[in-house]
């Protein structure tokens, strides 16, 4: 059987069109599969943090991106009442090499997409392809594909990766027993409004707590209109007993959860308001899956959303995604576009990405407000030091940051071990 030299790209998502672009860099041919008619900016608000924006800087996209996104000055930590716990610079502001970028999901894929089109050609990427199950055997991989009209296609190739998100056709095909996703307990909420930029006008802010409503609301894009007003992203999470649908751009009602925060009028933000003058609201489980044992199954394996659904706190999403493009683009280019270099990757990332799940399900970086939330239970405090000191809520932020693969040392450590090295 004559198989295809090019790597096989299940989706165009953010892991997918980042893949694309590190294994070009590298000099290896991919094609890129997606099952949309057409590509379309969809979803709201993320967050890149600096391991993420270096590999993207790495690919020369941090202008594009810059362009477009909030660059990110500081993380800061407020209770229900608006009173502030703790901030902390980010980014470049905090030292790191890379920034930080507060940005709309859209505005991410369309830079992402952008180059992949500028640099591999429009022909590497084909919409309208529903991907059915794909084989592997020694020498590469067959895929299946169908487009709207039932109409099917099989592709051979020299590896495949599935990185069609937390539905997985390929996921679902070696692990067809796995089962829901473990439900969290908290649904979410998000939107979009267009305001005032507040306190630095690049914060991300993290307040209150999810026995009675918790919120995420930083700014996404800069001077929307003549005002100079900016595009906030918010996300409202409180606890519920059953989950909603696991459709990211699944709609949501107001009732369900405005109730919360009815009273978040604070001197710095109306956080009410916010809410309620919001066009769009989607709702969302905060969901994950248990580790994968591997992702890898000859020459066919997962990456991003598909390999490591998380309950999506931390601004992670994403940014593992990226660094799974990264990490196997590498071992492509070391050891050849092989079942070895699928493996390489498979041990390194399966064990990463699996503490960061398992992370963000005990400690992410909101511990920091539950901490606060039960000794005060909830109540205004008069100066936050007798409730915890700056050097205790600073070791809660730097516990994610190590796990999950961003502390500023270990990015020094890391960038100059790596020095020199070929991606």
């Amino acid at each position: 059987m004559q198989h295809s030299n090019e790597v096989i790209i299940v989706g165009a998502g953010i892991g997918g069109l980042t893949l694309a672009l590190t294994l070009h860099k590298a000099g290896i041919a991919c094609r890129i599969f997606e099952a949309a008619p057409e590509i379309k900016p969809l979803g709201v608000g993320i967050n890149l943090l600096p391991h993420a924006t270096s590999v993207l800087a790495e690919l020369g996209l941090i202008d594009a991106l810059a362009a477009v996104a909030v660059t990110t000055q500081e993380s800061a930590f407020f209770n229900r009442h608006g009173q502030l716990i703790y901030r902390e610079p980010a980014g470049r502001f905090a030292g790191y090499e890379q920034p930080q970028f507060s940005i709309h999901r859209g505005d991410l894929q369309t830079v992402l997409l952008n180059a992949v089109l500028e640099r591999l050609g429009a022909d590497r990427v084909l919409t309208d392809r529903r991907c059915l199950g794909a084989t592997a055997n020694g020498q590469g991989v067959s895929a299946e594909f169908a487009d709207r009209t039932g109409v099917s296609y099989r592709v051979d190739g020299a590896a495949l990766v599935a990185c069609d998100g937390v539905h997985s056709v390929i996921r679902k095909q070696f692990y067809p027993d796995e089962g829901a996703p473990r439900y969290s307990g908290v649904n979410m909420w998000r939107g979009t409004i267009k305001a005032p930029p507040f306190l630095t006008g690049a914060s991300m802010v993290r307040a209150g707590w999810l026995t009675h409503g918790k919120m995420v609301i930083y700014p996404i894009r800069n001077n929307v209109d003549d005002a100079g007003n900016q595009l906030v992203n918010w996300v409202a999470e409180i606890e519920a007993p059953q989950p909603a649908k696991r459709d990211w751009n699944g709609a949501g009602r107001l009732a369900d959860f405005f109730p919360a925060f009815a009273d978040w009028h604070f001197d710095w933000l109306d956080v009410a308001a916010m809410i309620e003058s919001s066009e769009a609201i989607y709702e969302y489980p905060m969901v994950d899956q248990d580790p994968l044992p591997r992702w890898t199954f000859g020459r066919i394996t997962l990456l991003g959303d598909a390999a490591h659904p998380m309950v999506p706190r931390g601004s992670n999403g994403a940014g593992q995604a990226i660094l799974d493009a990264q990490y196997l683009a590498q071992r492509c280019a070391e050891l050849g576009v092989s079942e070895a270099a699928l493996m390489a990757y498979d041990h390194a990332r399966v064990k990463a990405t699996g503490d960061v799940v398992l992370m963000n399900r005990k400690a992410p970086p909101d511990r920091i407000l539950q901490v606060i939330y039960e000794r005060t239970q909830g109540e205004r405090f008069e100066r936050i030091e007798d409730v915890a000191s700056a050097a205790e809520l600073s070791e809660i932020a730097n516990q994610y940051k190590r796990v999950a693969g961003f502390h500023l040392d270990d990015l020094k450590n890391r960038g100059t071990a790596e020095s020199g090295a070929a991606v």
